[in-house]
């Protein structure tokens, strides 16, 4: 009888690490449920969006405010269309607010950065930030980095 409540103790033990490890991997993929936060949402136009992913973080100041839902092209201006989720505790921003992809760290991840504008008249559900930074793209920089050190060899 005390090899069987051993036997059972063990599989217990194996059946909580699993589901730990389960919890743990929802967690760092981002698919964990959410809350039941209130959120409105907002668009902003990019001319390049490299490597922003649906699910990317929304922040301001650091701290995370919502989430990108959706991206799209628009067709008449040949833009990146970006719909994000803002938490609705964060309802005061203004029309000249500026919308940034940023990279965490050298190679990171790709999110948005909101930093507020001074105007008087807010965003409100379904707004449109229209200040917007494009994406860094490290590609680019190198090759005109190299494009311009060819450029004096030849002169």
């Amino acid at each position: 009888m005390q090899n069987r409540t051993l036997e059972i103790g063990v599989g217990l033990f194996l059946l909580a690490g699993i589901l730990a490890l389960l919890l743990l991997a929802l967690r760092v993929s981002g698919l964990s449920p959410t809350t039941n936060t209130e959120t409105y949402k907002l668009y902003a136009y990019f001319d390049n969006i490299a490597g922003l992913t649906v699910r990317a973080k929304v922040t301001m100041a650091g701290v995370t405010i919502g989430k990108v839902t959706a991206i799209d092209l628009d067709r008449d201006s040949f833009t990146g269309r970006v719909t994000m989720q803002v938490e609705k505790r964060v309802n005061n921003l203004p029309t000249d607010s500026t919308a940034s992809i940023l990279t965490a760290g050298l190679l990171g991840e790709k999110y948005i950065g909101l930093s507020v504008g001074g105007e008087d008249t807010l965003l409100k559900d379904g707004g449109t930030i229209h200040d917007t930074q494009s994406s860094l793209v490290l590609e680019d920089l190198i090759g005109k980095f190299l494009l311009n050190t060819v450029n004096k060899d030849a002169k």
